[in-house]
């Protein structure tokens, strides 16, 4: 995957969200956070070179650019937080004010024709079968018509954290869906399962508010 674009302009986006928090809150120093900033930039553009490029149609580049640069920091990290406070953390430096636009703009369009067509296409792409950084995904709308799962059994935020050596940290990412739905303003994240607990898949259930 080419550093320019997407994860250039993430990298741009967020780090200041990144470096702010590891202060804010996981109680560094400010020239800590400076220094695990500075480590983290390389270690980032490293992680994203070594990934493939992602097909066309594929959706879920963000998510694993996302990834790379939790990751890039996360092993910065001379002691490392427990998951709650690395849940905080996450939250706190993806949840900023174009996040939440973002969120509320894609909120707009959930469960129209367009979200479904497209859950659908990206259902029948499986688009991890072919590379291992991305996910398989199912479609499952709720019977009574009060929304739908996206059951994934395959995740590419896994692969990589455990290609990393910091598995352990993949909750932190996951517990994210439920602050974006929160944010997005047009459905109930409900969730049973995830992959990274050692769950059968990942589901991700959206209920019409």
């Amino acid at each position: 995957m080419k550093y320019v674009g997407m994860p250039l302009g993430m990298w741009l986006l967020f780090r200041k969200s990144f470096r702010g928090n590891l202060v804010n809150v996981l109680g560094l120093s400010n020239e800590e956070a400076k220094r695990i900033t500075k480590a983290a930039k390389p270690e980032y553009k490293r992680i994203i070179e070594s990934l493939p490029t992602f097909e066309k149609g594929d959706r879920f580049m963000m998510n694993i650019v996302n990834c790379a640069m939790f990751s890039a920091f996360y092993l910065q990290l001379s002691e490392k937080p427990d998951i709650e406070m690395l849940i905080k953390y996450y939250d706190k430096s993806m949840m900023i004010a174009p996040m939440r636009w973002f969120c509320r703009m894609s909120g707009k369009n959930k469960f129209s024709e367009k979200d479904i067509r497209g859950l659908m296409a990206t259902a029948a792409l499986n688009a991890a079968d072919r590379n291992p950084y991305s996910w398989n995904m199912e479609f499952l709308p709720y019977a009574d018509g009060s929304g739908y799962e996206a059951r994934f059994t395959k995740c590419g935020i896994c692969t990589l954290m455990k290609e990393l050596g910091i598995f352990e940290a993949v909750p932190a990412m996951c517990r994210l869906d439920y602050a974006m739905s929160e944010a997005g303003g047009a459905s109930e994240f409900v969730r049973e399962y995830t992959l990274a607990s050692g769950g059968p898949y990942c589901d991700c259930g959206y209920k019409k508010k």
